[in-house]
Formats: structure tokens, sequence, C-alpha cells
């Protein structure tokens, strides 16, 4: 049995129903993400299995023990939130070390459990401080630290990183990283950012409308999306997914198994761009996005169908100058009008 076992979890809110019947096992030591788009019930299902809402249907299995109807105080599990939650008036000691006090762990335990935290969070200097005195980052590390002193048997991170900068969330980011690592703990982490989700996670767990859509390692999530919601979620910039009628030429090499009414997808960084006489689809650039390490440009084809091409050198194309888009023919995605997944595709290139 897997250390973690939801078995048909489901909630419902008044007539809402909002998390539909989800089965996800949960391995010792695994790093899993739950990412969807605001309202696909990934918070939902973190205060689930936190115990902070109530499970309508289904079970919950933590190293073999139910915990469905168990107080969220019983359940060995530790949740960092979005807001930090620190007491304002307690010091960075104190914030980690009140729920231990309130069990009445000894005071040397105490202190040993909170001076190894802070070693590891880099908090040391700052143990006598109080959360006003504190950076976002060193707010949100304090936060960890008081999970860790409690030495839980899985972690929840309730997109811990919202409310830092852009610099900050890279920087906090890999100390999680880094954390997961050096600590072998078990975590379940919740974000809207896919960024977050690829560079985080041993597996990934794509939700949508209160159920899974897919689950699996980042790369095979990019590399193999069971369906078109999850290609386009998945990626930045999202895959180019068109109507097949739109790129012929691409839904063709789906052979006897071609939907006229599907769709085709291929990622931004599958698309070249060559001059005009060159093989290829002509196409008239609408805006260009110099990154310094990319390029992004966005074409518009003469059945005024946009395309998204990614290259790792700077381009000379401006808004409005012809080009023609060629298209890696091994990288198609295959999609039916319902927008499942339903042939590999074919090599070669176009």
């Amino acid at each position: 049995m897997a250390y973690l076992q939801l078995s048909n979890i489901e909630k419902f809110f008044g007539d809402h129903h909002a998390i539909k019947g989800i089965d996800l096992q949960i391995e010792k030591g695994e790093f899993v993400v739950f990412v969807g788009p605001s309202g696909c019930g990934k918070s939902t299902l973190l205060r689930l299995i936190a115990g902070l809402e109530t499970i309508d249907k289904g079970s919950l299995q933590l190293d073999r023990r139910d915990i469905t109807a168990l107080p969220s105080s019983k359940r060995d599990l530790a949740m960092v939130f979005q807001s930090y939650a620190l007491y304002p008036h307690m010091s960075v000691f104190e914030n980690m070390s009140f729920a231990l006090k309130l069990a009445g762990v000894d005071r040397a335990v105490i202190r040993e459990k909170v001076d190894k935290a802070a070693a590891i969070l880099d908090l040391g200097k700052y143990l006598e401080r109080t959360p006003k005195e504190l950076s976002g980052g060193q707010r949100q590390r304090v936060a960890i630290g008081r999970a860790i002193v409690r030495d839980p048997k899985v972690f929840l991170f309730d997109e811990p990183l919202s409310n830092l900068d852009a610099a900050l969330r890279v920087q906090t980011r890999i100390e999680i990283a880094k954390l997961h690592r050096e600590l072998g703990a078990t975590s379940i982490y919740v974000t809207h950012d896919q960024v977050e989700a690829m560079t985080l996670a041993d597996r990934v767990v794509v939700l949508r409308d209160g159920q899974v859509e897919q689950h699996g390692s980042p790369l095979e999530l990019y590399d193999r999306p069971a369906n078109r919601f999850v290609a386009q979620f998945i990626g930045t910039p999202s895959m180019n997914v068109v109507p097949a009628a739109a790129l012929p030429q691409l839904a063709a090499l789906a052979g006897s198994a071609a939907h006229a009414d599907g769709f085709v997808g291929i990622r931004p960084e599958h698309v070249k761009l060559d001059a005009p006489g060159q093989h290829g689809l002509a196409a008239t650039v609408d805006m260009v996005e110099s990154l310094g390490v990319e390029t992004l440009v966005y074409a518009r084809m003469e059945n005024n169908v946009q395309i998204v091409s990614r290259g790792s050198e700077r381009s000379a194309l401006h808004p409005g100058d012809r080009t023609m888009l060629s298209f890696d023919l091994g990288k198609v995605h295959h999609f039916d009008r319902f927008g499942n997944t339903y042939a590999a595709a074919a090599g070669g290139a176009l």
C-alpha cells in the first residue's frame, strides 16, 4: 500500500461538487505537486488531506492508518500556508516552538529541534526577532521551520510562494527543493504556477473541475500529455493547438486515425522560422518578444491562425515581416474533438 492513499475522495459545498472521486497514491519521500487553474480543487484537496475540511465520501490512509475522520491535530501532518500565519507578537524562536510547547515537549528538546531547523533554513541569527523585522522570504522560512520542528509524516504546502516577489520566489523555490532532499520528507505542494510544478515535483498531478486530468513526472506530462487541456496547461508559452482543418499537412500525419474535426498541436520550440521562399507555410509576423536567452515570434498564417515559435537565437524579424513556418513532424500531437490524445506523431520535418 502507498504511504498516503486517497480512495474515491469526494467533497460537496452545498450543491457544488468540488472534488469528484479522486484516487491517488503518494509514496514515502515523494514530492508531489497539485497544479491547475483557479477553482480546479487543488487547495480544497490539500485541505481535505490536512483535516481542515471534512471528507464527504471516500477514505484517507497514512502509513496504513485510516485518518479520514481524525481531526487535523491527530493526523501527523504539518501545513505551510500562503499567508505565513505567524504570531506577530512572538519571536521567531517562539513561533517555531509554539506547537511543541503546547504539546508539553521538554524545553531542551524544543531548543534542539528549533536550532536544528534554524540551521537548515539559515535562520539562526534571527531567532530573537519578531516577524515584522523579517523580509517576506524570511517569514516564509519561519513558517517552514515551524513545520519542520514537528517532524511530521507529510509536509503540506499551500501556494507558499504566492506572496513573494519574482526573485524571492525563485530563491525560496530552490530552498524548498534543497530542503526536501535533505530531509527526505514526503511533501504535497499546491500551486497554480506550472513552472514551480515542473521544477519542484517528482510527480505532477494536474487537476481540473475537481478531477485528476493526468499525473506523472514533469517531463512525461510535457512530452506525452493525455489531452489538450494538459498539453496547453503545461509549458510556457503553451502548446500551439489549432483545428486539424487549419493545418491539414500536420493532421495527415495521423493517417487513417486522423480526426477531421479534431486538433493538432506542436510546442513553440518545434516551430522553426525560415526566409520567404524556403520550404514551409507562409506567415506574417504579429509580434516579437526578445527575452535575451530566447526569442518568441508570433506569426499569423494565411488562414488567420496564429502560431508561436520559440528559438534560442535572436531574431531580426519585426511585426509585418513575412516568414515561412516549418515544423518538426516527430513532435506533433493529435487530439480528437473532445480534446483527448488519440495517436502518436510520425517522424520527419515540414
